[in-house]
């Protein structure tokens, strides 16, 4: 969905729920979740102007994030396209370009036969990555992934680029076998400075 090309080889590759918006507590699973509603989306405290800050560095903006809530029965697809219309305009108004939004709207255990199963772009498969390599010349050793979850990590490291894994903006316990990304973040501003004081 979306595209809006600046000339850069450098990429922050952007996981969405948890990074960008807030999750959202969902009272039938208990679990805090991607928002399945418009109304539930809300950005998360300090994105835009972190946001803004990479752009001025030059760095191509994508956004990664499995979305498995239609295939899953909890959302109307149409909601998931109205969130994402929020998501982009809230990104247009404030001039912030993204190279590319990826979605991946399948889920293994899905109840939706055409969204179910095993496909190639779910994370962690670096599926999407590859795809901004090849469209867009991204220089992977000079790239990044941030992320909220293990799989995010996986992700990135899969891909060769280096990884931020943001703190939980709820309650949550950790694996202690999930892969250990090259930094750790509070926030997404916190990632950014992360970035921004890394480059040679």
């Amino acid at each position: 969905m979306g595209i809006n090309k600046v000339a850069s080889s450098r990429a922050v590759f952007l996981d969405r729920d948890g990074v960008l918006n807030r999750n959202v507590f969902n009272p039938a699973t208990g679990e805090y979740e991607s928002p399945g509603r418009p109304e539930d989306f809300e950005l998360a405290p300090g994105v835009l102007p972190s946001l803004r800050s990479l752009r001025d560095a030059g760095y191509l903006l994508f956004l990664v994030s499995n979305q498995p809530n239609y295939a899953k029965g909890k959302s109307r697809i149409e909601d998931l396209e109205a969130i994402h219309a929020l998501l982009a305009t809230e990104m247009e108004i404030a001039g912030i370009p993204f190279a590319k939004f990826y979605y991946c709207f399948h889920h293994p255990h899905g109840i939706v036969p055409s969204h179910s199963g095993p496909c190639l772009c779910r994370k962690p498969s670096p599926y999407f990555i590859r795809k901004a390599e090849t469209e867009f010349g991204i220089s992977l050793e000079h790239s990044w992934m941030v992320g909220d979850r293990a799989t995010d990590i996986e992700f990135g490291q899969a891909a060769g680029v280096k990884t931020i894994r943001v703190k939980e903006d709820h309650d949550a316990i950790r694996n202690p076998n999930e892969p250990v990304p090259s930094f750790e973040a509070d926030d997404l501003p916190h990632a950014v400075s992360l970035i921004l004081n890394s480059r040679p």
